[in-house]
């Protein structure tokens, strides 16, 4: 028997304000974000497929099952902002509070003086390979291989950390954009999540050896150098896949593994994805 003590409009009003609220709340309730809000952070999120994502300014790839990643830089702001647009039309913005870091001064001396000042020749060569890797970065490729996580490619002493500001041969660079790993010459290393091969390249100025693989919507990790590469351009590979081996080739002064971290233009923490490194590296480190 239906409530006829308020008028038909009043009845009708309060039901689509219920309905409004709960259509409200299940918008709020299907975007969900967990990963390290923190500069060098990467955050994995899921929203309502057909929803539209900008992050500060920038639209993001959403999958078909609604997934997508954000990735903060070494200098992201303490307030950043997500807009949603869902397919209703509904609009919700989200901040987000990113953790400030502050980075420690790493000196590495020892490096050919070329390396640390190149000449007209070399500064050529390093701008071409320059856009191989922009171009490289700059795919947003619709796979969604990131949804498996991240392990470590090596297992050794970390040797160099993420953000770091360097001082090559006493004069200070830019910051270090990776995790440096150093391990034996000719150590296997391995995807530390699946991908495709965006980059090949034997012997770039800088990375020496070096591989790039799409992550998709942005992602890519990078290896540098390395000794040997055992991949090409376009194959697939999985997680756990030996890609390469352990060099010191390009600019380093002894074997160990760079690995970065990339979304889009912005570089991210590996040990932030990979978490702490196996106790048996530790051990073996000694």
């Amino acid at each position: 028997m239906r409530d006829k003590s308020s008028p038909l409009w009043v009845r009708r009003l309060l039901a689509a304000l219920a309905l409004w609220f709960c259509l409200g709340y299940a918008s709020h309730a299907s975007l969900t974000i967990e990963g390290e809000l923190r500069q060098g952070g990467l955050v994995y999120g899921r929203v309502t497929p057909g929803a539209q994502l900008r992050y500060e300014g920038k639209e993001i790839r959403v999958s078909d099952r609604g997934e997508f990643v954000i990735g903060f830089g070494r200098n992201e702001p303490s307030t950043t902002g997500l807009r949603i647009r869902y397919a209703d039309g509904r609009k919700e913005r989200r901040q987000f509070k990113v953790i400030q870091r502050e980075y420690a001064i790493q000196r590495i001396d020892g490096l050919p003086p070329r390396k640390v000042e190149p000449n007209a020749k070399d500064l050529k060569r390093i701008r071409e390979e320059a856009k191989l890797i922009r171009a490289a970065r700059g795919r947003d490729s619709a796979y969604t291989y990131f949804v498996g996580g991240f392990a470590w490619p090596v297992v050794g002493r970390i040797s160099g950390v993420y953000g770091s500001q360097r001082v090559l041969n006493g004069k200070p660079r830019r910051p270090h954009y990776g995790v440096d790993i150093a391990a034996p010459a000719g150590t296997p290393v391995r995807a530390p999540s699946a991908g495709i091969v965006s980059l090949v390249h034997p012997d770039m100025y800088f990375t020496g050896g070096t591989i790039i693989v799409d992550h998709g919507h942005g992602l890519s990790s990078v290896f540098s150098h390395l000794s040997e590469v055992l991949v090409r351009e376009g194959q697939t590979v999985t997680r756990g896949d030996m890609i390469a081996k352990v060099g010191a080739t390009g600019r380093a002064t002894g074997p160990h593994l760079h690995w970065g971290v990339n979304w889009f233009e912005r570089r991210l923490d590996p040990q932030l994805m990979a978490g702490p490194m196996p106790p048996a590296a530790k051990q073996n480190s000694r």
